[in-house]
């Protein structure tokens, strides 16, 4: 204690014994920890704040605030919450549709998830879309097709935007997927048997079909599902491994009496005791996604029961806390004996072999790093590996794409993309060289920047990351994660290629940047079989590829680095395809652009169009209306003032 400076010990005798929240800080005032407490004199660095309020629940709310606001590095951090995906059921709407959100929002429509990765989410989503006749499309693609699409010549949809569709038959299979997703699986598999036999009955065996496949369907996912039933009732059980700095939260999801997922989420150096943890991890996990007048509500559905592996501090506000967020009492219940005794300990369970996976697998990693480092002679250990891949289509839309690995795993929010510019101003005409160095000397500009640390002024990226926002894309790329250069460049291609990375990095004065490039197996001219082969800078021969795994996380970023760069240049062509010629107005955004497709039509139709008929389109101001005109001339062109409205 008497180590302590003289600031802290004063504030330490007046600490109250009250509820509140307690902010730790460094030497430089840096706030490195928040946490609450029943009493803050009962907790106890060079300096600390006290916040004092009126019960435990307002400090939990006060400490979820304070932490978000300063991300202390010694709190509990777990995945960006965009990662935690949903799926959207508007059941109101006239012909509702299934899709994966982000985020649920308080509009009356029914959430289901969250899902633990956009993988799990987007089978769900396909399950339900392969045996729920429930459209795919958008309102606005439903509203412009004039005939059936794919899903429906495949039995998939109805066709409710251009065929006669019964609307209440339409509305009960939107109640089953509801059900479905609810994991209510005994009440729909029982609706959907009654929904069958009335079919066959009216000889109707055509939609008797489809029930029948949907009970099969239901009957396979359960299959899958262990009955841990002994009330039927929904419960989430939370379950807790911890060595040293290093601990593993697992969550079961018990639905209708049954385990409907199980999740796993690290914990990386932690340094607050294990209840504070599981508090945190709770709060979070449950944190409302908005406040607005109504008051806030939770971002994921809340079960009335949620079983806990210890005893929590925070426990009465907690649950205070959730209840008031589900609207529902909520019940948080340490079982010492029993099936819920049972259900925790499978939980701790699962925790602690995913804590070991997870350890095994870094150590792994560790391994095959240093022999890949020895293999290729690298200077340093290669933690952090980039790899770019050019596509295009023709000699046309021709995209780079760098993708990163960091100690073996994908590093999603460095990935990047770049429209490659040529001479002409639309890509390359098909030249591999001229686009490699042209997208690598953007790129190591960048990362000479970044050593300086200097911001260019203009940016050199044009295109990042796929909005879908699924496993296979990162949501958007992370401006804190940087354009600092990796320990290892690769570039897809043989020697040529590699020729052109060493030009544009020895350009630039990067003649420590350690670069490969990993060719595609192929025939020889003899016909013989030529595997996956590493070329190095200075060496005459290729290194083989064969089985190494330290050479084959190589391959993994070569292959990666391809089928990202595929999915940009596909976006691309797909932006051009479905561009506007509205797009280039100045002063005309997406809204009054749909709304001028919809009521007018195109340039065409708006050329004979006249300023009355503009000016009555939702939206369209006569601000629009010159601009319109001036890029697009129609009847009203030499009138000195267009109508009023």
């Amino acid at each position: 204690m008497s180590a302590l400076p003289s600031l802290v010990l004063e504030k330490l005798e007046n600490l109250p014994a009250s509820p509140g929240v307690y902010l730790f800080k460094d030497r430089e005032g840096t706030i490195v920890y928040v946490g609450k407490a029943k009493s803050l004199k009962a907790r106890v660095i060079a300096d600390l704040d006290t916040l004092v309020t009126a019960s435990e629940k307002e400090a939990l709310i006060l400490e979820n605030n304070l932490v978000k606001q300063h991300q202390p590095r010694f709190n509990v951090k777990l995945r960006d919450d965009k990662q935690y995906l949903s799926l959207r059921l508007p059941l109101d709407d006239p012909w509702p549709r299934l899709w994966v959100v982000r985020r649920p929002n308080r509009d009356g429509a029914r959430y289901f998830g969250p899902y633990h990765s956009a993988t799990a989410a987007r089978r769900t989503l396909h399950l339900v879309n392969k045996h729920f006749q429930l459209r795919t499309c958008s309102d606005v693609d439903m509203a412009a097709r004039k005939r059936p699409c794919l899903q429906h010549q495949i039995k998939r949809c109805p066709a409710p935007g251009v065929d006669e569709v019964d609307r209440e038959w339409y509305g009960e299979q939107a109640k089953n997927v509801a059900l479905f997703l609810s994991s209510r699986h005994d009440e729909l598999t029982d609706r959907l048997g009654d929904q069958m036999r009335e079919a066959a009955e009216t000889l109707r065996f055509e939609l008797a079909a489809v029930y029948r496949d949907q009970l099969r369907a239901i009957a396979k996912v359960r299959e899958g599902q262990r009955a841990v039933a002994f009330d039927g009732e929904d419960r989430d059980v939370i379950g807790f491994f911890r060595e040293a700095d290093a601990a593993e939260i697992a969550m079961i999801y018990v639905r209708g009496g049954r385990i409907a997922d199980v999740v796993t989420l690290p914990l990386k150096n932690l340094r607050a005791p294990d209840d504070e943890a599981i508090s945190a991890f709770l709060a979070a996990h449950y944190a409302p996604a908005a406040s607005d007048d109504e008051g806030p509500s939770a971002a994921l559905p809340i079960p009335k029961e949620i079983l806990l592996p210890m005893e929590l501090e925070a426990e009465g506000g907690l649950g205070e806390w959730l209840s008031e967020l589900a609207g529902h009492k909520v019940d948080l219940v340490v079982p010492k004996r029993g099936p819920r005794h049972e259900l925790v300990a499978l939980a701790n369970e699962n925790a602690k072999h995913a804590w070991t996976d997870r350890r095994k697998s870094s150590v792994d990693v560790e391994e095959r790093l240093v022999k890949l480092q020895e293999k290729l002679r690298l200077p340093l250990l290669p933690r952090r590996i980039e790899c770019i891949d050019i596509s295009h289509l023709g000699g046309h839309d021709t995209v780079g794409a760098i993708v990163a690995m960091t100690d073996g795993v994908p590093d999603k929010k460095r990935y990047r993309t770049f429209h490659v510019r040529g001479t002409s101003g639309d890509g390359t005409g098909g030249d591999d060289y001229a686009a490699i160095y042209e997208v690598l000397s953007r790129r190591f500009k960048r990362g000479l920047d970044a050593r300086t640390e200097l911001r260019p002024a203009d940016s050199a990226m044009l295109a990042v990351a796929d909005s879908a926002g699924d496993d296979d894309e990162p949501a958007e790329v992370d401006a804190d994660a940087g354009w600092d250069l990796p320990d290892l460049f690769v570039i897809d291609g043989g020697k040529g290629q590699l020729a052109m990375a060493i030009a544009a990095a020895r350009e630039l004065g990067l003649h420590d940047l350690a670069l490969c490039s990993i060719a595609k197996e192929k025939e020889n001219v003899a016909g013989e079989l030529l595997i996956d082969r590493i070329y190095l800078p200075g060496q005459k021969n290729p290194i083989p590829v064969k089985s190494t795994a330290a050479l084959l996380l190589l391959a993994q970023a070569r292959d990666e680095a391809h089928r990202f760069s595929n999915r940009a240049r596909e976006r691309l062509g797909k932006q051009k395809r479905f561009a506007s010629l509205y797009d280039g107005v100045k002063g005309v955004g997406e809204k009054t652009k749909q709304a001028l497709l919809a009521a007018i039509g195109g340039p065409t139709a708006l050329a004979r169009a006249s300023d009355e008929e503009v000016l009555a389109v939702p939206g369209v101001t006569k601000r629009h209306l010159h601009a319109l005109r001036a890029a697009f001339p129609g009847p009203s062109a030499n009138d000195s003032e267009p109508a009023s409205s």
